[in-house]
């Protein structure tokens, strides 16, 4: 497969940029057979071999398991109403899961900062609305053009730093801020992008996602990828979109409460009156706003 050819000039503007990350909107579907997933904060398991099988706008399932025992590993997945992400606990499994309209809500004291459909936009299929760009484009001194945007959720307005490769303008690196600062809760680093002619666009093969939720457990993988079907599913399970029943223990993430085993934090929490970049986390912004 041909590597990413330059589509970027020198100084290129806002929309220049968003036009080039935007080309992945002619993606509608993506599906491998040939993932692998290493879970980093995980070093006690195997990597897993992986399936991923995505429709947009919220239909996601990333099925991991050991290649020898197929019923043990992670099952992340998602549909139009709701999301979950099923993993093993000893000798049995345990399915987290919300309805995304009440998970939203509630972002910034979660478990898992994000749900599964951050996962389709680290994959390579983020798109940037220039009406939402507080900041940028601006050159890091790493050679790669920066975009920050605010993004409005019931919990408030997170703010999402995109990397972009100057020449061949796909996303490299995205960094997502809670509205009350500090680190970012979710970052994905994205690599070995390969072109599809047909589609016009990049896509990254090698993904490393970390997601540091303020409450709960901070979690590490990286996902490659040997091949991608574009725009068709590569299954035929009329349940692939559907959340699996079988776990021994089911948990509403949105139930979940400091008396319930200290994952989540403190119900409330003081929204910024102003955005300042020095105050989002250890990389201040170096562009103007807009």
């Amino acid at each position: 497969m041909p590597p990413p050819p330059p589509v970027l000039p020198q100084n290129p503007t806002l929309e220049q940029v968003a036009a080039a990350v935007n080309r992945t909107s002619s993606i509608g579907e993506l599906s491998t057979n040939t993932a692998s997933v290493d879970v980093l904060t995980m070093p006690a398991l195997a990597e897993l071999s992986a399936t991923i099988n995505l429709r947009k706008e919220r239909d996601f399932r990333l099925k991991a398991s050991l290649p020898v025992v197929m019923v043990s590993g992670l099952d992340m997945g998602s549909n139009n109403s709701l999301f979950w992400f099923e993993v093993p606990e000893g000798l049995s499994r345990t399915l987290y899961f919300a309805r995304h309209d009440q998970y939203r809500r509630q972002l910034d004291r979660a478990v898992l900062p994000v749900d599964p459909t951050w996962v389709s936009d680290a994959l390579g299929l983020v798109q940037i609305d220039p009406n939402q760009v507080v900041a940028g484009p601006v050159m890091r001194p790493d050679g790669k053009l920066e975009i920050r945007s605010a993004l409005p959720l019931p919990a408030g307005t997170f703010q999402r730093v995109c990397y972009i490769d100057a020449a061949a303008g796909h996303v490299t690196d995205q960094l997502l801020y809670a509205p009350t600062g500090g680190p970012p809760i979710a970052e994905s680093h994205a690599s070995n992008h390969q072109f599809y002619v047909d589609h016009n666009c990049s896509l990254p093969h090698t993904v490393q996602l970390s997601l540091r939720p303020r409450a709960g457990e901070p979690l590490e993988m990286v996902i490659d990828v040997g091949v991608y079907a574009v725009n068709q599913i590569l299954s035929g399970d009329p349940n692939l979109f559907v959340m699996p029943q079988g776990a021994s223990q089911s948990i509403d993430l949105t139930t979940l409460s400091p008396a319930g085993g200290g994952m989540v934090a403190p119900t409330s929490y003081q929204l910024p009156a102003s955005y300042q970049s020095d105050s989002v986390g250890p990389m201040p912004y170096r562009g103007l706003v807009r």
